[in-house]
């Protein structure tokens, strides 16, 4: 169960997201506020796991509370406003909800919340099966089994995966490898990471994947066939 509150200058806004968190099931309302000052009081004193958040309010927008906040807080934007949506996303929001919010969105949210509630609270206890990758204005859960290569591109990099549409995300590749578990992944040139258990062959400098082939960077050389010869 998640603990949460929920802001929004709107009773009415608050109304709905009480109900549809009832009817979730997962999510433990404990508080609501039309006033943000008084939220981020609360705040001080009762952390929460989620916050819903409207963005446009009177006395202080939605974007300014959550920059204001002192700990790691999840945040589900819900606003009227379609054009916040890179913002939110900046601010490493769960989701953004556009209202009227109907109980098959709101579910989705929800769910992306309680896998990334897990995701965190679960990190250094065991083995992580998946990822979460911030992209198209979201938190997406990629399975690690399911990562056939990862391609860097300039500021960018395209994480190529199994029957599904290939992910861009805003990333460097230095950051990704972090976010990978070592054992499992190695990075073979400046523009491509690996997983070892999909590399199929290797000859001379090039690794086969599938129809796909990679080569191997002159700074990689050494690091990858130390371990794939291991």
């Amino acid at each position: 169960m998640i603990n949460a509150i929920a802001i929004d200058d709107e009773p009415l806004a608050l109304t709905v997201i009480q109900s549809l968190c009832n009817k979730s099931g997962s999510v433990n309302l404990q508080k609501t506020f039309t006033q943000p000052n008084e939220a981020l009081k609360h705040l001080r004193k009762f952390p929460v796991d989620l916050i819903f958040c409207d963005i446009q309010m009177p006395s202080m927008t939605g974007i300014n509370l959550v920059k204001s906040l002192q700990q790691n807080t999840m945040v589900i934007f819900t606003t009227a406003f379609s054009e916040y949506a890179v913002v939110s996303y900046e601010l490493n929001a769960i989701d953004y909800l556009l209202k009227p919010i109907n109980q098959k969105r709101f579910t989705q949210a929800i769910t992306k919340a309680l896998e990334y509630f897990e995701h965190i609270n679960k990190k250094g206890l065991s083995a992580d099966k998946y990822i979460f990758i911030r992209a198209d204005f979201s938190l997406v859960k990629i399975p690690l089994a399911d990562i056939l290569y990862i391609e860097g591109l300039a500021d960018y990099l395209k994480i190529h995966i199994k029957d599904r549409k290939a992910i861009v995300a805003r990333m460097p590749m230095k950051d990704m490898m972090e976010k990978l578990p070592s054992a499992d992944f190695i990075r073979v040139h400046r523009s491509f990471i690996l997983p070892f258990n999909k590399i199929e062959a290797v000859r001379g400098t090039t690794i086969f994947i599938g129809d796909a082939s990679f080569p191997i960077g002159r700074t990689y050389t050494d690091d990858f066939f130390n371990r794939y010869s291991s």
